[in-house]
Order: C-alpha cells, then structure tokens, then sequence
C-alpha cells in the first residue's frame, strides 16, 4: 500500500516496476497480442471486438461518436462476471449479451417530409406556384451517418417577369439614353412573348454627390456640370427611382423621354450603389414575391466598389438597407461607402434577383470578373448607342431560364452536404447542384447527402436549399443525434459509485478525481505496483505507449494539447494522422486511430483529394477538353501544348480526332506513338469497343448525351482508312467505338492488268497508225493540190523556142520589086 505516496512518486514507481518486469509479461501478453492481431485483420467477433470496442471508451456519448453502427448498454448489470464485455459494441452483439432493449441506446438518422406540394406546370393569376419539391423536411442525423433526399425543381410556363432597368446617366450615355426612349414599346412586345405578366420599371444613377466625384468648382458647375459644353445637364446625383415597376409599358416610354444626361467628374460611377438600393428596396420599387427578377444594368464605364469612398472620406461601410426619401432619391450616398461584392452577393440571394450587365466593349472583361464573383449575374456586350439592349435582355433572361443552380444558406459547418445532378434522360452527373441547357417547363433533379461530421454545440438547426434567383425553397431542419438519453438520469454521488465516489450515468460510474474502476473503487492513493501488468502492449514496449499511466490495472491516458489519446494501451490518438498545408487530415476528415477517416466527397490518406469533377468541365461538357484528366478537381492536361483551367487552352493541340487517333492505334491495334513511349495507359483513359459498322448512336442505354458523339477516320500507315467514333459526358466517361477491320485497298489483279496493258499498246498502235495515215494523206493531198495549181498556172513562151517549126514556110524574092 503506498496510501500517503503523491501521483507523481507513483508514476515513477509504475515506470520501474514495467522496466524490471519485461520478460515476466512475454507469456501473459502471447494470447492477447495474438487474439488482437486476429482481430483486426479481420474484423471477426471470435475474440469479441471490432470497431466499437476496440476504442475502449468509457462513456454513452463518448460510444456514439465512435461509429454510427455502435450502441451503448446502459443496464446496470451488464457484463458483471464478465471483464471482457464492452457496454460499446454492436446492437447484435449487445442484445446477444443479454442486454435488454430498453437499455440500448442506439440514436439512428430519420428522415421526413413535412411538406411536399406538387410542382406547378403554368403560372396562373392568383394560384400558387410552386418550382422546388419538397417544401420542407426534417431529418435526424447521428455522427458519421449520411441520409440522402431528391429535389425537384421546375421552371414553368408563362412565370411573371418583373424587369427594371438601371442606366447610366453619365454624359457619354447620351446616345443610349435617345435610343431608349424609342425602345419601350419593342422591348414589351419582345418580353412578352415569354410571359404575358409583365412589369417594367426605370432607375437612373451617376456617382455620389461629392468631391472628388463630382464637380464643385466653379459654382455653376454643381447646377450643370456640363457648364463648359454648349448643352446644359441636369445636376449629378446618386440613383433615383424614376419609375417603379408597373404593366403600364406606356408609362415607361414616358419617363424616359424626359430623362437628360448629367455629368460626374471621375471615370467609374456608382452603379453598385444603385444596385443595392434597386434590390433592397423592395416596396418602393415594387418587386412581386412571385415573379422572376431582372435587374439590368446598362453603363459604359466600371463601377466604384467598397472601399472607394475613402477618397471622399466616406468610411461607414455599406449596411445593406433602403435609404430612398420621399422623392426616390438615395438619401445616403454622401455617408455610406459603396458596397461589397460580397454584400451585393447577399441581398440578391435574399431578394431573388437576377442581375444583368450590359456593358459596353471595353469593360466587358472587368464585368465578366465581376459576374464570376456574384452569382446569378449574366454579361451581354451592349453596342455604342445600346441598339441591341433588346436582344441582350432577351438572351440574357433566356440564359437565366435554361440553368437552374442551387444554392446553399446557414448550412451548419459541421454538416457535409453533397449533390448528384440529374438533368437530361435521367442520367446523372456526379459532384454536380447545377443544370443547364434547359427548355421552359422541364424538371430536373437533385440527390442531395447530407453528412454528419462533428458534433455542433446546438441540438437542431435549419438551413435552405433554394434555386439561384427563386423565391422557393426547400427548408431543411436537422436534428443532432449526439448525446444519450440515460444521461438526463445521471445520479450524482450515487451509492452505486463506492458510497459516493462517482456519478453513475448509463450504467457506469463516473468517477471523482482521484478514483478508478468499475465501481471507483479503487483510489491512487492504494495503488499497487504489480496491477501494471495488463498495461503493457508487447513485451519490451512502454506501459500504456509512454502516453499514459497504469493506474489501478488499467491506463489512464494524458491529455495533450493536441488533442485525444485513447485505447487501452493508449496507443490511439487523434493528432497523429497524415497532414497537407499544416492541416490535419486536410480538414476534410478525421484522424481516427493514426488513420484518416476522410468526409464525403474527398479520399486520399490525408483527405486533400477531392472527387468532385464538375471544376474539371469545360465551356463544351467536355472533361478537361478532353486534353487530360481530372485529379482531385484539378485537370492534369496530358495533350502537349495544353494549359488553362480546364485545358481550354491549346494553340498547337491537333483537333480531337487527331488526339484520339493514337488512342485507337494503341489501344485497337497495339502500335503507334504511344506503345513506343509507353503513355497509351496514362493518356488513354477511355473505354475501347470494337463494332461491325458505326451508326448515329453506337448504344441506346449509353450515358452520352446527344451531339457528343464525334465520328472520325484517318489513313494508317499501311493506307487503310480506319473508322472510329468518339463519346464522353461530362463527367469524363468515354467510349471509343471502332470499327473491326480498316478499309484496305485491294491488290492488283495480274490478269486485267495484262490485258489492259496489251489492250493500251494495240490502241496506241492503232491509234499511231491512223494518225500516220492521216498524216500522209494530207501531206500527198498538199503536194497533188499544189501540182495541179503550178500546172494551171503554167504558160510556154513560143517565141523564144529555136526549135520551134511553124507549119507554114515562108520565103523571101530578092527580085521582086512590088510588081
């Protein structure tokens, strides 16, 4: 007995009595060591533990945290006679014990719907119309346990618009604002071909009414800062209702026309000023709860965002409130800076607004940054004089109707919440709360998991799911498993407990500090150095790991400041685990026993792996642009030459035929490029089908959307045309469909060769014998012709011929004198 020793002289004498008596524990320890060894590797009952007693807790709640599948018994004669049964353990394994079912506490998930309205197919005056099924849920979650929900929602039919336009005042407006006054009409007409319950409105702003963003010298120039041009303007000023929404379109028409451009001294204005007080002031400028939102923005220049105000010495941040007086002007934009992002963000998730950017040219890409950080915002490029606003707000609404997006408000930290999308032919697409590419009046749908991963301090929470820029929603109230009923029936100082030596709670006591065992009946004060032999783990190895002292037969782990060290040898602990940027198990799970026990949607030893792909997707559908492969939500592009984000970019990247082409030679046909260099494996990720013939689609129950199915050919290295045809959906599932045998060209036959060689030599000689025959014939035709010409031509001079005898002689009489 060492009754009057401190704690820490009995640690020392513990850590003495474990080095001298090493070799005295090798026997003792031989069976258990083995039955361990068993057990885990197998995870079988013959030695009676698994993962619910393998943590040795002491507690209910404790019990429940462990694994979703473990129960705890709190019958209070459980396991007497029996040290080697644990009140944690399987609910089988309990009930087989002989505990009762009263005393089992086992919380489990459970799932409701409180409210389930059908969806509406057409919007109708006065009714009711309802987008997202279900309206509303309740669930139980215990830690560790995922319960999974469908969501529907619809767009319908002929669903009330409510537009109001907000434009930019500014003197390079001018243009625009004449073309506008000549728009309403044609803009009515064209939106109400969408719905025929219409509401148009009008808002104008400049920039706050203050130095250095506006003028205020010479004097005059406050009345009209346009006072240096020949055409006055109106005073600047902030944002001001002109016209709340109404059916009137006419109404429209006539407060533009008397609108006239002012002048502010800076080149951003203050559109984000305008946008918060056009949102949050639903009354004034008359947003119908059941209508869709559009709120379009027309400027030339970029916007001031919060912060800016400190040039005019403007530092109360924005509040995200109304603020118009009686004439609809904004009241404080000389004492309210201008707002965030992210509260611009908030108040339209809240209000249901749409925001549309119509921009000119040369702001385009900073509006575009803009849209990527507030969601629900669409950017249309306007034209110098805003000609095409129409068409910009037709496509834009378009664009706004054929996406549905979810969105996710006061979900609880430690709920893990992930979605598989279902959009088109009922084909689902994982890692995905968004649909796009849809027509007026489809209905998609949505598998939500919803996960457990701690335990939050409150018992219930609620939070939203809602369609980005709907007014319905889904509210979901989640109910927090995590404690025990028994232990609303604690008894302090029970007489169970050593005569009050402890608080017995679900069977068990709790014990006072400085007492241990079942019963607390044993005090440090009376501990004996020879109880430390069930410390041990193996032989040679320190009592309870070196991280806890055996007290009383049984260790009692440190606490750290890292955190828990459990088992019972103190050889669990939850610090110990994998890490990634400083971060345990990469805050995307547990570290369980030196394990990562990662959260839904992530994998990887230390959980920093996600497997959403959705962030892979390209513009196209396409996966990674089918230039690579997605890993852990990153694309690694394996085509050369290519980068970006989803490995979009490619200026020396051959079309997708030329890509897949080596993916049929290596994989079909076990030669080309990638069988030298040993990459067909790594680059070629799909799957290869050998068809007959290809047709327009290769399988019927295939996940591949239609017109992602690419046919393509190519010439091989022995001249046979090889035919093929592409497919991926835009999860990065793809198929390549090739045809078995290549079109080949035929060989030469000996014999029509022969004869038509033989057959070209007679014909060329007959062909050289007409033509020498035609040849003389027309050569002697030439000398007869020119015979017969010099012939005719031929006259003989007889004159001149000595041999020539006339018939008649003729003789001369010397004598004759003419008598």
């Amino acid at each position: 007995m060492h009754g009057g020793s401190s704690p820490d002289a009995t640690r020392t004498q513990v850590e003495k009595r474990t080095r001298n008596n090493g070799s005295e524990r090798s026997q003792a320890m031989g069976s258990l060591l083995h039955c361990l060894a068993f057990l885990f590797l197998f995870a079988s009952s013959v030695c009676g533990s698994n993962i619910c007693t393998s943590h040795g807790v002491t507690t209910c709640q404790q019990c429940l945290v462990v694994h979703s599948s473990c129960a705890w018994c709190s019958q209070e004669e459980f396991g007497l006679g029996k040290s080697s049964l644990s009140r944690c353990d399987l609910k089988e394994n309990l009930n087989k014990e002989g505990c009762s079912a009263a005393a089992i506490e086992f919380p489990s998930s459970t799932f409701k719907i409180l409210k389930d309205n059908p969806l509406s197919d057409k919007a109708s005056d006065g009714a009711d119309v309802t987008q997202i099924r279900p309206q509303k849920l309740h669930m139980t979650l215990r830690l560790g346990d995922a319960m999974r929900f469908k969501v529907s929602v619809k767009q319908v039919e002929d669903y009330p618009v409510d537009l109001y336009y907000l434009m930019d005042l500014s003197n390079s407006m001018e243009d625009d604002l004449f073309r506008l006054q000549t728009l309403g009409n044609k803009l009515a007409e064209t939106m109400g071909k969408t719905t025929s319950n219409l509401q148009m409105g009008f808002g104008a702003f400049v920039d706050k009414t203050v130095s250095p963003y506006m003028y205020t010298y010479p004097p005059e120039a406050v009345l009209n800062p346009c006072f240096r041009s020949a055409n006055p303007c109106q005073p600047q000023f902030s944002f001001k209702n002109v016209l709340s929404l109404t059916e009137k379109v006419s109404r429209f028409t006539e407060e533009v026309v008397k609108q006239k451009v002012s002048k502010n001294r800076d080149g951003p204005e203050g559109g984000f000023d305008a946008i918060m007080q056009a949102i949050v002031c639903k009354e004034k400028i008359g947003w119908r709860p059941d209508a869709s939102h559009l709120l379009l923005l027309t400027t030339d220049a970029t916007s001031h965002f919060a912060l800016d105000g400190r040039i005019a010495g403007i530092v109360q941040p924005n509040d995200g409130e109304c603020y118009l007086d009686t004439d609809n002007n904004y009241k404080k934009s000389t004492v309210l800076d201008y707002p965030s992002l992210g509260l611009i963000t908030e108040k339209m998730s809240e209000n249901n607004i749409n925001l549309i950017f119509a921009v000119t040219r040369h702001v385009v890409p900073i509006y575009q940054n803009y849209s990527q950080l507030i969601p629900g915002t669409t950017v249309g490029m306007l034209s110098d004089d805003s000609g095409n606003v129409i068409q910009l707000i037709q496509e834009a609404y378009a664009k706004i109707r054929s996406k549905v997006e979810l969105e996710l408000l006061g979900v609880p930290d430690e709920l893990n919440l992930s979605f598989n999308a279902t959009c088109f032919d009922g084909k689902v697409i994982h890692g995905l709360k968004s649909c796009s590419g849809l027509k007026i009046g489809d209905t998609v749908s949505f598998s939500v998991e919803a996960q457990l991963r701690s335990c939050p301090k409150e018992k219930s929470r609620t939070f939203t799911i809602k369609p980005l820029g709907f007014k319905d929603s889904l509210e979901v109230i989640v109910d927090f498993a995590c404690s025990c009923n028994c232990e609303a029936k604690a008894v302090p100082d029970s007489p169970v407990c050593s005569n009050g030596n402890g608080t017995y709670e679900c069977g068990v006591c709790q014990c006072h500090k400085g007492r241990l065992g079942p019963r607390c009946e044993c005090s440090l004060e009376e501990y004996s150095p020879s109880d430390d032999t069930n410390c041990i783990s193996k032989p040679d190895s320190p009592v309870c790991s070196g991280r806890g002292d055996c007290l009383c037969g049984q260790c009692s782990c440190r606490s750290t400041g890292f955190g828990q060290v459990w088992g019972k040898y103190c050889e669990c602990d939850n610090f110990n685990c994998l890490r990634f940027k400083g971060a345990l198990c990469s805050d995307h799970g547990k570290c369980n026993c030196g394990f990562c026990q990662c959260d839904a949607g992530w994998k990887g030893e230390n959980c920093n792996c996600t497997t959403r792909t959705d962030t892979c997707v390209s513009s196209l559908g396409l996966l990674c642009s089918g230039r690579g492969n997605c890993e852990c939500g990153v694309c690694q592009c394996t085509q050369p030459g290519a980068y970006g984000d989803t490995c979009e970019k490619c200026p020396t990247c051959p079309d997708s035929c030329t890509i897949k082409k080596q993916c049929v030679e290596c994989q079909h046909f076990k030669r080309g490029q990638y069988i030298s260099d040993n990459s067909c494996n790594r680059i070629c990720k799909n799957e290869i089908k050998i068809v007959d013939k290809l047709s327009k689609k290769m399988d019927e129950n295939s996940e591949f959307q239609e017109g992602k199915a690419v046919n393509c050919s190519y010439k091989d290295e022995n001249d046979c045309i090889v035919h093929f045809q592409y497919s991926e959906d835009t999860i990065g599932k793809s198929v390549l469909y090739v045809v078995k045998e290549p079109e080949c060209p035929q060989g030469p036959d000996i014999l029509v060769v022969l004869l038509s060689v033989a057959g070209a030599i007679l014909l060329l000689g007959l062909v050289g014998l007409l033509i020498w025959k035609l040849l003389v014939t027309i050569y002697d035709r030439r000398e007869f012709a020119k015979f017969e010409e010099e012939r005719a031509k031929a006259k003989w001079d007889t004159g001149n011929n000595p041999l020539y005898k006339g018939a008649t002689s003729t003789f001369t009489n010397v004598a004759y004198r003419g008598n």
